[in-house]
């Protein structure tokens, strides 16, 4: 085996593993769901996996990414080196019959 070949797969195992995301736990579970505002949409799953996408103006910013784990109220998402936090100011709660939780200073609400 060439040692461009032996590097490559030891590479290729980190990356598998270290994209694998942390199961969302119990005591979090009112995060999981689909939640919407006008500008930005967040998927976390129960498996822990996330996608978001938010429009600035002409900007869009998307991330599919695992969840690797929560910090108090918020959460981070990616890949060791390489991830974001997500400031939730105000973690999920019921308005008016509506699931709701504020995230990066935006409110968004829960997709029944």
């Amino acid at each position: 085996m060439s040692k461009h070949i032996r590097f490559v797969i030891p590479v290729a195992v980190l990356l598998t593993l270290s994209a694998c995301g942390q199961p969302v736990p119990s005591d979090k579970a009112a995060y999981v769901g689909e939640w919407r505002s006008q500008t930005m949409s967040l998927l976390l799953a129960q498996d822990g996996s996330v996608r978001y996408k938010r429009v600035k103006g002409s900007i869009t910013t998307s991330i599919n990414a695992p969840l690797r784990r929560f910090e108090g109220d918020n959460f981070v998402v990616g890949i060791p080196y390489f991830s974001s936090t997500f400031e939730v100011s105000k973690p999920p709660y019921q308005a008016a019959g509506t699931w709701k939780m504020v995230v990066d200073g935006v409110e968004l609400s829960r997709v029944p």
